[in-house]
């Protein structure tokens, strides 16, 4: 039924980079560099990420680790979430999503949620949700209207206080959000609820976020597991991010402490398959905020744990953590920066484990997944037989 692993546990740091791409002038970044400018900043260490290999990954040396460790590049035409994580599962996105970063949403688009939900719009611009929330937050407490806003990823958010739209009606706009921007002129990547609580001046948002992805365009390798009678757990947004194809089961998470917590658990359970899980709060608090001191609280927060996920797996089990694009705290603006990313593969019964050569393509992880399973991959090359 498996070649060598009954159980693979893929971790994401969410937007943990480790340095531009060859391409990241393309997407208008200039010497990015999430881990390594958040660890010179806050003079930060990560003692269990560099027994893995990861401080090898950033100052290019070959140190004793415990683990494989690797760059992987990404080939799609994106710098988000939605690109990063559909390319590791096998699906490149060669034209770019939509964006309205400069412009707004079309007033035809604005219109027809207006008429469709009952409610009044209010922002439509490009902005950071914590900041437009402090800006509309008491006119929308007001008048009921609802913030929309963009950013420059290719995203339609919503954010309502959960004391004027009910947590309930929120999604339900957002569903008709969703069904509206499926027209090719509007279509997004993502709608995402953004509730928040609390009084103008202290306003917080809340755990309840949820996305609306669209379907992936082709079968994922999530689908071909699934397809197979194999397990595929969602930790987190994972279920969102693929608009929960391919999923046997998901597990939503508050933050990141949560989802290791939820992944713990996960260990113990009897499974045959995939725990896919992403840790979001890199990017959604700090990477995008600019908070370099918040990144490095996040990146100490799973470092500590590390070791506590690699004694929960089985001789069996694989252990890979990886991320699905940069965030660069230290960076101008406040969009996701173009980098490669960390690839960390664990098991306890590693005899000499090495760096491995760069994966040409994020798909490689979901190639090596399938081999795994005695299934066929469509994109990527496995490098299962190089873990010995």
């Amino acid at each position: 039924m498996y070649k060598k692993y009954k159980r693979i546990f893929l971790i994401v740091l969410d937007s943990v980079g480790i340095g531009g791409a060859i391409d990241e002038k393309e997407f208008g970044d200039i010497n990015v560099n999430t881990l390594l400018h958040t660890l010179e900043v806050t003079n930060g260490k990560l003692p269990h990420l560099e027994k893995m290999g990861l401080m090898n990954l950033i100052n290019n040396q070959d140190s004793e680790s415990d683990s494989y460790y690797t760059r992987a590049i990404c080939q799609s035409c994106g710098k988000d979430t939605l690109t990063g994580h559909l390319e590791m599962m096998g699906v490149l996105t060669t034209k770019p999503l939509k964006t309205f970063t400069e412009t707004g949403f079309p007033k035809e688009l604005i219109q027809e949620l207006e008429e469709k939900t009952g409610r009044k719009v209010i922002g439509n611009i490009s902005a950071s949700g914590t900041e437009i929330i402090e800006k509309l937050g008491q006119e929308h407490m007001e008048t009921g209207a609802i913030i929309v806003y963009t950013s420059a990823d290719s995203v339609l958010q919503i954010a309502a206080h959960e004391d004027i739209v009910p947590l309930n009606e929120l999604y339900k706009i957002c569903e008709i959000a969703r069904n509206i921007t499926l027209k090719d002129e509007w279509k997004v990547g993502r709608i995402i609820a953004r509730p928040f609580i609390g009084q103008p001046g202290n306003f917080t948002r809340t755990a309840n976020r949820h996305d609306y992805a669209l379907d992936p365009p082709s079968k994922t390798t999530l689908d071909v597991l699934k397809e197979n009678n194999f397990d595929v757990l969602a930790i987190g947004k994972i279920s969102d991010i693929f608009n929960n194809c391919g999923i046997t089961k998901s597990v939503k998470t508050k933050d990141n402490l949560d989802g290791i917590i939820k992944i713990e658990e996960a260990m113990k359970e009897d499974f045959t398959g995939l725990c896919f899980a992403n840790l979001n709060d890199f990017d959604s608090k700090y990477g995008h905020r600019r908070n370099p001191s918040g990144y490095m609280n996040a990146l100490l927060e799973v470092d500590n744990n590390i070791d506590n996920i690699k004694n929960n797996l089985n001789d069996d089990d694989l252990l890979i953590i990886t991320a699905d694009h940069g965030n660069d705290p230290t960076y101008k603006g406040s969009d996701h920066t173009r980098e490669n990313t960390p690839v960390l593969i664990y098991n306890k019964n590693f005899k000499n484990p090495t760096r491995l050569p760069n994966l040409e393509t994020f798909a490689d992880l979901g190639a090596t997944i399938t081999d795994n399973f005695n299934l066929s991959s469509f994109l990527g090359t496995s490098f299962l037989e190089s873990l010995k």
